[in-house]
């Protein structure tokens, strides 16, 4: 595995010791601290947009704030969802990669992007994330005219924990007959919550180097689960549902240097196979953090490229076909 200078550079970044000694709001404060050091470092500067907006969203007994980022005063314009990564329990729509990802998003693939300050473990566990961001994606289409959205070109999409979240919110819409998502954006997406096929892609001579880093990977599993039956209910792991057929279109991206590649390549053959319409793409030289090196490595930019054309052609075909109809 030879991996590119700045990934070596992110990667030197980490703490000299383990944290879990620590109390989890002490090392959410901490690993906080570090990735928005890490992404001034070595990201790019976010964009500017027309205007950002929060907003409380009720999701039953809770609320969660909710952030929505708008490139222009058009309306109404497409709507996606964005559900960040940290493992189920870290990650914040403040966090500065985040805040990033979402202008750029909003700019480039113009559209309106609500990010979900979902609630995280091991306070809330599963399924808490999910439900917060399967209710948000109903307020938005509910308050689409309100917000200046169009009900009926909505994605959704997430990095890594993200990534299994919108698969999930998929999932459920899908079983509870909601309308159709145009896309489902899934980045270097946590689909297998067993850890198996995880644990599988580390014992390969290719990803062996990585093994050392397993605990980021089995760590936020211990905190998200109830129960570790619980990984496999198809919410949980999306991979393993006996049925994906009827779901969204998918654009599923994987990093060559991730122990999570596997999972999102395996989800990808079986929406296939299910008839979704399905687009995979692996970046070489990629790695699970690739997102914060958008100032310093062009495939770290390539990378957030794609992802922005991604959904601009999804809302674009699916206004192209419905004018057909």
């Amino acid at each position: 595995m030879r991996l590119a200078t700045p990934i070596q550079a992110l990667f030197s970044t980490g703490p000299n010791e383990p944290l879990d000694s620590l109390p989890v709001s002490e090392q959410r404060r901490l690993i906080r601290r570090l990735s928005d050091e890490n992404y001034l470092r070595f990201g790019r500067p976010a964009e500017a947009v027309e205007a950002v907006t929060d907003y409380a969203v009720r999701t039953g007994p809770e609320t969660v704030a909710v952030r929505a980022y708008r490139p222009s005063r058009q309306a109404p314009l497409p709507a996606h969802v964005e559900l960040h990564g940290g493992g189920w329990w870290l990650g914040s729509i403040d966090e500065h990669i985040n805040d990033a990802i979402c202008r750029y998003r909003c700019v480039h693939a113009r559209c309106v992007v609500f990010a979900v300050e979902y609630r995280l473990a091991p306070e809330n566990p599963f399924p808490a994330a999910l439900a917060d961001a399967y209710s948000v994606l109903r307020w938005v289409r509910r308050h689409a005219a309100a917000l200046g959205v169009d009900a009926h070109r909505i994605s959704i999409g997430g990095t890594s924990a993200g990534g299994n979240l919108a698969a999930a919110v998929a999932l459920r819409a899908r079983d509870l007959g909601d309308p159709g998502l145009v896309c489902q954006l899934l980045e270097v997406p946590a689909l297998d919550l067993t850890g198996d096929t995880m644990r599988a892609a580390l014992a390969t001579e290719e990803l062996a180097p990585l093994a050392g880093h397993v605990s980021e990977f089995e760590t936020p599993l211990r905190r998200y689960l109830r129960d570790p039956a619980d990984a496999l209910l198809p919410l949980a792991s999306p991979v393993r549902a006996v049925d994906l057929s009827g779901l969204p279109p998918a654009h599923i991206m994987t990093a060559e240097y991730d122990p999570l590649r596997d999972e999102g390549e395996w989800y990808a053959r079986r929406l296939a196979e299910a008839g979704v319409e399905t687009i995979v793409t692996r970046h070489a030289g990629a790695v699970h953090g690739t997102g914060y090196l958008t100032g310093v490595w062009e495939p770290a930019r390539q990378w957030q490229h794609e992802a922005a054309m991604a959904l601009r052609e999804a809302h674009e075909r699916f206004s192209a076909t419905s004018k057909l109809a």
